[in-house]
C-alpha cells in the first residue's frame, strides 16, 4: 500500500478513475481524453500535468491529478489539484487525505503558497472533508469559462 508519482503503466487505471469520477458526478458524457493524450500530458518530454496515485495490493486505487498555477500576488507557484479520487471500495481508509497531505507536501518544500481545487456545490461530503482539513470555500469569487464554439469565436 502506498502514495506514489504514476508511471507510464499506471495510464489505463488513471483513465478509469477518470471515467469513474466523471460518473459520480454525473458527468460521463464530458470525458473525451484518451489513454494517448493522457499519457503524453503525464509522461511526455516536458509535462504540465502530473499525477500520484493510491495502489493497494499493485492495483491503482487512487489519483490526485494536478498542475502548478501561479499567484502574481505572492510571487509564488502553487499546486491547481484537478482530480482526486478514490474508488468506493477504499473509501473510509484515509487514502483521499494522505493524496492531499502528498499534495500539500509539496507545497511546503517547494515554497508554494496556494494549494486550491473546485468542488461541486452539491459534493456535502467532499465538502465536509475539505472543511475539515482547513479549507476555506472562496465564494465571492465565481469561475468563468469559454469552451467550444465560444472559445474558437473568441480566438479568432
Amino acid at each position: 500500500m502506498a502514495i506514489r508519482t504514476a508511471h507510464v503503466g499506471d495510464v489505463a487505471s488513471i483513465l478509469q478513475l477518470i471515467h469513474d469520477l466523471a460518473l459520480y458526478e454525473k458527468a460521463p458524457h464530458e470525458v473525451f481524453v484518451t489513454e494517448e493524450q493522457l499519457r503524453t500530458a503525464l509522461f511526455g518530454d516536458q509535462p504540465k500535468v502530473f499525477c500520484h496515485v493510491v495502489e493497494v495490493d499493485k492495483k491503482v486505487i487512487g489519483i490526485a491529478i494536478w498542475f502548478l498555477n501561479y499567484s502574481t500576488w505572492m510571487g509564488t507557484h502553487g499546486i491547481y489539484l484537478e482530480d482526486l479520487y478514490v474508488d468506493p471500495a477504499y473509501r473510509g481508509q484515509g487514502w483521499g487525505l494522505k493524496l492531499l497531505k502528498t499534495l500539500a507536501q509539496i507545497c511546503v518544500e517547494r515554497g508554494y503558497s496556494r494549494f486550491q481545487w473546485w468542488v461541486l456545490d452539491w459534493n456535502e461530503p467532499s465538502i465536509e472533508f475539505y472543511k475539515s482539513q482547513g479549507a476555506v470555500a472562496m465564494d465571492e469569487w465565481t469561475v468563468y469559462r469559454v469552451s467550444g464554439d465560444a472559445l474558437k469565436k473568441l480566438g479568432s
